[in-house]
């Protein structure tokens, strides 16, 4: 592996080592957080809030992907990183149970994945994959 390839894979797999831990640092706590915000009583929604995440991560993929083969990958990343966080701190502020659903579905469709995926294969060279 060149030095080149050591650099964007090391900088790559920074990047989604902390949007993962971000994303998922949650997950011990947030049931508990949801229960004391209007709403938050009813499982259905607290549920919903948490997979809100997962389902819009789902449903942005292929576009993701497509859109980045054609728009190229750094210029994808940046904007679904610019969504993400977006999503983030809606989620953060969110007053209501519908407000983290809403915020946790937009962290989802900031999910760029397979773009990261892809920038990482772009970068490397074939005997190295």
């Amino acid at each position: 592996m060149s030095r080149q390839e050591l650099k964007s894979s090391l900088w790559l797999a920074s990047l989604y080592a902390i949007r993962m831990l971000g994303l998922f640092l949650v997950m011990p706590v947030f049931a508990l957080h949801a229960r004391t915000l209007p709403g938050g009583a009813d499982p259905a929604w607290v549920g919903f809030a948490f997979g809100a995440y997962g389902l819009t991560q789902a449903l942005f993929q292929i576009p993701y992907g497509a859109a980045s083969d054609r728009f190229g990958r750094k210029p994808v990343i940046t904007a679904g990183l610019l969504v993400m966080a977006a999503g983030s701190v809606l989620a953060a502020m969110a007053g209501t149970v519908t407000m983290l659903a809403v915020g946790r579905a937009l962290q989802g469709a900031g999910a760029v994945s397979a773009a990261i995926s892809a920038l990482v294969a772009d970068s490397t060279q074939d005997q190295n994959r």
